[in-house]
């Protein structure tokens, strides 16, 4: 009989890792009254009637012998903008519970909010799992919500999101190889001009063109920022008429020219009060329209769409970054 071929650790781990897991951080309490959490991807549930869910733990863990004589646990799936909270509970050596609002469990055990779903358990069972030991919990009661979940795939953070009903196909242009409603540039545009639309009303009164507000909007994201600045980072967007934008918004009162120092290499620019108060109406009533349109779609699409046009926009326009850098840090 042939010996099977050895499995390389590594190869294993990342085979491993095409498994798209939702994360969960699991709390308890330690017989000292500490509060006690880790962060967790190997939870699963075992059984509905009874109840029954388990996870695992690592041997080398510091935490192993709280949560082996724990008698109640917690597992809270994360939900998609807890990815601060998962990274936190992953380290070590730091106060993981500092600073968060919690809630007492079963047994005075720690809950964390804003989570997609939590259980609380009582240990019913304690397994070998070769480097782990798994732990099997009963579900004593449960809450849930709508939010999304934090999904990790190959390595890295995820988003969970719903696809179209099983057979849903884009629809075709009647002259083939044109625009199909999936085309990417149609959805964008489209999307743009529809959205853009709602906030126009509001730009009309405040006299201020597209061009103009884009600036406008530009200036708010630093103290102040320089004509090379505004010209790289609308770059694409504006190009001939940032220029003219910019001496608009001036001529108008609502940005002004800053005293240069030696070391700029362009003019440098800052809003008036009268600017930040205009843009701060502006943007209000823009945030309004996003809030709308983003209920409409349902809170577990909305992360998942601007993590995506965050993706999008640094591979198709990189130069975008330019109006968030730090300049003193390159300095």
């Amino acid at each position: 009989m042939s010996q099977p071929a050895a499995i390389d650790p590594r190869e294993f781990r990342q085979a491993l890792g095409n498994f798209a897991t939702g994360v969960t951080i699991i709390t308890t309490r330690a017989a000292d009254g500490t509060s006690v959490g880790v962060t967790c991807s190997s939870f699963n549930s075992v059984s509905l009637n009874p109840p029954l869910v388990l996870w695992s733990l690592e041997n080398a863990a510091k935490s192993l012998l709280v949560f082996q004589t724990a008698p109640f646990w917690a597992v809270h799936v994360l939900a998609t903008d807890q990815e601060e909270l998962s990274s936190r509970f992953a380290r070590r050596g730091e106060d993981k519970f500092n600073g968060l609002e919690l809630e007492k469990g079963l047994g005075d055990i720690p809950l964390l909010t804003g989570c997609t779903a939590r259980f609380q358990c009582r240990t019913a069972f304690q397994y070998d799992g070769g480097d782990h030991t798994i732990f099997v919990g009963e579900v004593q009661t449960f809450d849930r919500s709508e939010a999304p979940p934090l999904v990790f795939h190959g390595g890295k953070y995820a988003h969970a999101t719903r696809r179209d009903a099983p057979g849903t196909k884009p629809r075709s242009a009647y002259l083939a190889g044109s625009f199909g409603e999936d085309f990417l540039g149609y959805l964008l545009g489209r999307s743009h001009f529809r959205f853009f639309a709602q906030i126009r009303p509001h730009l009309a009164e405040a006299g201020l063109s597209d061009e103009e507000f884009y600036v406008l909007s530009a200036l708010t994201l630093k103290r102040s920022m320089t004509a090379g600045e505004l010209a790289a980072g609308m770059e694409g967007v504006l190009d001939d008429s940032c220029r003219k934008s910019i001496d608009s918004l001036v001529g108008r009162g609502l940005a002004y020219e800053a005293a240069v120092v030696a070391e700029a290499l362009s003019p440098e620019y800052q809003l008036t009060e009268a600017g930040r108060a205009c843009a701060l109406r502006l943007i209000s009533a823009a945030k309004a329209v996003e809030s709308q349109v983003l209920e409409a779609m349902g809170e577990a699409d909305a992360p998942v769409l601007k993590s995506l046009l965050n993706r999008l926009l640094s591979v198709i326009d990189p130069a975008a970054a330019v109006l968030w850098e730090d300049r003193n840090r390159k300095r």
